[in-house]
């Protein structure tokens, strides 16, 4: 089995793609916390989910393969069902699996017992999985290849031996219904030894024991000169129900050690008798008869030894690993398939290789800003292309329309469909990038000790120094704490210097006249281009839809002031 231990459901076979992880600001600032947190409830789960998104890799090849397969459990809801019925099994077989405590060849009966059962649970998951995936709509690359690894695991010698095997011993244990011991006593019926009487196939009938006892010493004819068992009494079963005082009984007898002595004689069996030293009068009851029976019932214990030990390379982590990969694509295609019912749009993106174009989206809107929306009908969609002559967006407009959404949704596109899911657009092709870089209002406590104005310089000489010409870049407000002379200086040197990398960028800010030099700043790079996008209004209104040209001059401060009462006429006024 070893050959498919690097199989996964994230990555192509044979490939080993450079991953680069996004910060947890980064996620934040783009929104994809608050989805993490949504696709479900577990904090377990929401961690692999976002350590999944987190990590990302400009290799088409993954974003491809991942792709497909989110497209298979998002078309076949019987899969998923069906996958995390599964999944309840092998994950309770791994949490109990005795295979992770100690060796088959330390177990003693009972845990070999269990040990059998993951094995027979093992057996009929890949089998319930089997089943599955041969379902005719699966296509992707992928689950096609589980399903071969499947089938090979099926089909292979050592699995029909074992699944004969182990079927065998399962019958032979069911036939252990009872064991009776024999105990020897001394002068003070204080236990000595005990010792393997008989296996039987039903179980002994419930009884007082202490009446029995009385009962069988009341006269000395009853007391027998063997110990030879002849089945005419019967034993009191130990169960969980019983009172304490029949537990005390039974953990006197606990502290003997596996001793060979003169065994007992019973027709067609011998048993070992085991001494217990003197002075241990408490143990785990279990566990001591744990020891004798594997002692004693020593034939039936070396052929479970040597079947689990045969098979003990077939465990259930083989399949178990791919447990948090698949749970990852089902609980996302769950909430996509519920956002897509509650009428929002959702495509299969197409990376592509280097060229023109390297981002085109169509109809895309912030997945965050529908998860919150009950009328989804009254998202507003915008067209955005990344190419040549627009590789910087200086954008800008009125406050509250919009900047800071269509700035988050940009990052959502390329993490989502470089994490393999379907993206809130009607179309979206894109050369992968490397990495992705935020530079979003910092907390004040970040920057108590460089100040804001030197904490986003930091910020932002870090980000640039990391960056490639297939990275991408949002900035929201960046240089924006200062006075607009110095904020501009150093926000048109920074503009500049992004063109020299012809790196992705979105620079949402106030500073209108940045976008006013965009064709400038073209002019002098003679490489990449900067261009002026505005969020147009209508009518003196918000459309929320973005568009390409000069800044309209206007951040609608006064309007906002209007709205919360600051102008000067609504100061003086409230004040009278």
């Amino acid at each position: 089995m070893s050959q498919h231990n690097g199989f996964s459901l994230l990555q192509p076979a044979g490939t080993s793609p450079e991953y680069r992880r996004l910060p947890d600001h980064v996620m934040h600032d783009l929104g994809l916390e608050a989805f993490c947190q949504a696709v479900s409830g577990d904090a377990k789960e929401q961690r692999l989910i976002t350590n999944v998104l987190s990590q990302m890799t400009d290799d088409g090849k993954v974003a491809v393969y991942r792709q497909q397969i989110f497209g298979d459990i998002l078309r076949i809801p019987e899969l998923r069902k069906t996958m995390l019925e599964l999944f309840d099994k092998i994950q309770f077989m791994k949490d109990f699996s005795t295979m992770h405590r100690t060796s088959d060849e330390e177990l003693g009966l009972w845990h070999l017992f269990h040990r059998l059962d993951e094995l027979d649970g093992y057996i009929r998951t890949v089998e319930t999985m089997r089943d599955c995936l041969s379902d005719e709509r699966i296509k992707s690359e992928g689950l096609t290849a589980l399903r071969e690894h499947i089938n090979e695991l099926y089909d292979e010698a050592c699995f029909a031996d074992m699944k004969k095997d182990i079927a065998e011993l399962k019958v032979k244990a069911s036939d252990v219904q009872s064991v009776t011991l024999g105990v020897n006593v001394n002068e003070r019926f204080e236990a000595v030894s005990i010792g393997l009487i008989s296996v039987n196939k039903k179980q002994f009938k419930k009884s007082g024991i202490v009446s029995n006892f009385a009962d069988a010493i009341a006269s000395k004819d009853k007391i027998r000169d063997t110990a030879d068992w002849d089945g005419d009494m019967h034993y009191q079963l130990i169960e969980k129900e019983n009172n304490a005082n029949v537990g005390a009984f039974i953990e006197k007898l606990g502290g003997f050690t596996a001793v060979r002595n003169t065994p007992f004689v019973d027709g067609n069996i011998r048993s070992t008798v085991v001494n217990t030293p003197e002075g241990d009068g408490t143990g785990n009851a279990t566990f001591y008869l744990d020891t004798v029976v594997n002692k004693m019932l020593g034939s039936l214990v070396k052929k479970l030894r040597d079947t689990l030990t045969r098979y003990a390379e077939v465990a259930i982590v083989n399949i178990s690993g791919l447990v948090p990969e698949f749970i990852y694509y089902i609980r996302c295609a769950e909430f996509i398939s519920g956002l897509t019912e509650k009428g929002c749009v959702f495509c299969q993106p197409q990376p592509v290789s280097d060229g023109e174009e390297s981002m085109q989206a169509k109809g895309f809107y912030n997945l965050k800003l529908a998860m919150n929306m009950e009328n989804v009908s009254d998202i507003v969609p915008n067209d955005l292309t990344f190419d040549k002559e627009h590789t910087v967006y200086i954008l800008t407009g009125a406050n509250r329309g919009g900047k800071t959404t269509i700035t988050q949704a940009v990052g959502q596109l390329f993490v989502l469909a470089q994490g393999g899911l379907f993206v809130p657009a009607e179309s979206f092709s894109y050369v992968p990038c490397d990495c992705i870089f935020t530079h979003f209002p910092a907390d004040e406590d970040k920057t108590m000790d460089l100040g804001r104005l030197g904490e986003e310089c930091v910020r932002f000489r870090e980000m640039f120094t990391q960056s490639t010409s297939r990275s991408l870049l949002l900035l929201n407000e960046t240089f924006s704490t200062t006075s607009f002379e110095e904020g501009y200086y150093i926000a048109k040197d920074s503009v500049k210097a992004l063109l020299t990398k012809a790196v992705r960028t979105i620079y949402n800010t106030h500073m209108h006249k940045l976008g006013e030099d965009a064709e400038e700043f073209t002019r002098e790079s003679r490489g990449a281009g900067a261009a002026s996008l505005i969020m147009r209004t209508d009518g003196g209104k918000r459309s929320f839809k973005v568009a390409l040209a000069q800044p309209e001059g206007s951040s609608y401060a006064k309007d906002i002031a209007e709205k919360y009462g600051v102008t000067y006429d609504m100061l003086v006024g409230s004040s009278e």
